[in-house]
């Protein structure tokens, strides 16, 4: 379809329809209606309007602990604070944006997955409990919880499954993005997978789900670290 430039314009300007501190500008954009300050993916600022700040992530905000998490997860996981009155525009490579509002409530999210988390919300970097000899240990992860809003990135259009306690879940741990605080969380490798060509890295890292809650997957498997 061609389109006149005035066309292209309308069709692709910004929407002015809602004012939340967290809106959906496009599928791939999150709009922060800032009157204060956020917590914002480095690198995820593509544009502002008005009087907005940045500065990175730094020890008074961390504290020393989070360092040493973050030191000994290698978690990708690196915010700045933008802070300030106007208009801030957030996007992560070309990942949609999905919002969620928590109500005194906590979720897990893989830490490259977070775009942004309002400042009213606590997070930290949470280790999860692994088969014995595993990794070493166990496979690190982002707890969030409290009141307000935090916006999360997948690649592609996610799917969300329930756990139930006769309904366990089983997950690929590369496609998995967040869950729900309620949930029971192990690591655990399936050794028959690493035997396929090219797919030791995915399938064979596995975590099971049980008790209730949900999950969200992502029809990707993103490793860490990887080139985009």
């Amino acid at each position: 379809m061609k389109y006149s430039v005035a066309e292209f314009v309308r069709q692709t300007s910004q929407r002015n329809e809602e004012n939340n501190f967290f809106d959906l500008e496009s599928s791939q954009t999150l709009e922060v209606n800032l009157n204060g300050s956020v917590w914002a993916k480095l690198g995820a600022m593509i544009a502002y309007k008005g009087n907005i700040s940045f500065k990175r992530q730094g020890l008074s905000e961390q504290g020393l602990s989070m360092v040493f998490k973050k030191m000994l997860s290698g978690e990708g996981m690196t915010l700045m604070k933008a802070e300030g009155t106007g208009k801030l525009y957030l996007a992560d490579n070309g990942k949609k944006v999905r919002i969620l509002h928590l109500n005194n409530e906590t979720i897990f999210v893989n830490g490259n997955d977070v775009l942004a988390i309002e400042n009213t919300l606590q997070y930290d970097i949470k280790m999860m409990k692994s088969v014995a000899g595993m990794l070493g240990g166990g496979l690190f992860n982002v707890k969030i919880s409290g009141t307000g809003m935090v916006a999360m990135t997948t690649h592609g259009d996610p799917i969300t499954l329930l756990v139930s306690p006769d309904q366990p879940l089983n997950t690929d741990a590369n496609a998995t993005v967040a869950w729900s605080g309620g949930l029971d969380v192990v690591v655990k490798t399936d050794v028959s997978f690493s035997d396929f060509i090219g797919r030791g890295s995915g399938e064979s890292i596995q975590l099971a789900f049980s008790g209730d809650g949900w999950v969200v997957l992502q029809p990707y498997e993103e490793v860490y670290g990887e080139k985009k």
